[in-house]
């Protein structure tokens, strides 16, 4: 009954995942990349910028954001899907932590002709955009930093995030018990993040099923697994960085302290401001769009 059960739920994922990508096919272009298959979006003119979304996100949930229609406007938008999401693949021959994928976004954003572009970056990607600052000072304009996670501290979510990176259990987990743990806590988990603002109700159409694909829950996983690695790694750095860099975070964020590390960090950075939204949490640029634009625009001369 065990083996029955475990094949039944297997079979469903796979016929959920199967069903989102037939409904939600790759919406822009696809490069390889050094082996990496990348998708992404681009619209606008001008200045480059850049939009790196956090873990287990992917393009359409940065163009459901207000930012992304407003920075169009005035900015040639680039948005990835960062390796392993939404339509762009993450090869298992190395782990993709901030660094890796930094080095990976220079090699696509030459590929584009792209030069000195913006880099702004959501909670995990703010730590890929940093990377990218302190790695090409000389290619990057600015960076702008959105709700992310700088210093190693305490996070009780870390592990039961990242066990379906485990080998094998986690392969299993991946195809069987996670998606359907993870569309379960779904409404919690974006209550959590959009707090103290309600769920807006055009989120509804967010792939929820494509995020919880077993190939997308493998670099979730991932990236759970290396976040305070990263942390750790990235903070001895921080006093290198030699570009303009701009903190955007929601003084009521419950996902991410802000004071422990969005405040923390300015105070560390030489060359950086601070803009905290007042009614904003973790998703800032979907709640205060202007205020990041704001952001942006601070760092594009």
């Amino acid at each position: 009954m065990g083996a029955t059960a475990v094949l039944a739920s297997a079979a469903f994922i796979h016929q959920r995942a199967w069903l989102a990508e037939r409904a939600y096919p790759p919406i822009g272009r696809v490069l390889e990349v050094d082996g990496v298959r990348l998708h992404y979006v681009e619209r606008g003119e001008g200045t480059p910028l850049v939009l790196l979304h956090g873990n287990g996100s992917m393009i359409q949930e940065l163009r459901l954001s207000g930012l992304y229609e407003l920075a169009a406007s005035r900015y040639r938008v680039i948005v990835p899907d960062r390796p392993g999401h939404g339509w762009s693949s993450r090869p298992r021959r190395r782990w993709w932590g901030p660094h890796a994928q930094a080095a990976l976004l220079r090699s696509m954003l030459a590929q584009l002709g792209i030069e000195r572009p913006i880099i702004l970056g959501h909670s995990f990607g703010a730590l890929v955009a940093m990377a990218y600052a302190l790695d090409y000072p000389a290619a990057t304009r600015s960076v702008v930093l959105v709700s992310g996670y700088y210093f190693p501290t305490a996070r009780l979510d870390v592990p039961l995030m990242a066990a379906p990176a485990l080998p094998v259990v986690g392969d299993l987990m991946r195809h069987t018990l996670s998606p359907l743990i993870g569309r379960l806590l779904w409404p919690q988990m974006l209550k959590l993040l959009f707090s103290p603002a309600p769920v807006p109700r055009y989120f509804e159409l967010f792939p929820t099923w494509m995020a919880l694909r077993p190939s997308q829950l493998r670099a979730a996983a991932e990236e759970a697994a290396l976040l305070v690695p990263s942390a750790m790694r990235l903070q001895r750095l921080y006093h290198a960085l030699e570009v303009p860099a701009v903190i955007v975070a929601g003084a009521q964020d419950r996902y991410v302290n802000h004071e422990r590390h969005s405040v923390e960090l300015a105070r560390r950075l030489p060359h950086s401001d601070l803009l905290l939204s007042p009614r904003a949490g973790h998703m800032v640029h979907h709640v205060d769009p202007r205020r990041v634009l704001h952001a942006v625009e601070s760092v594009a001369r």
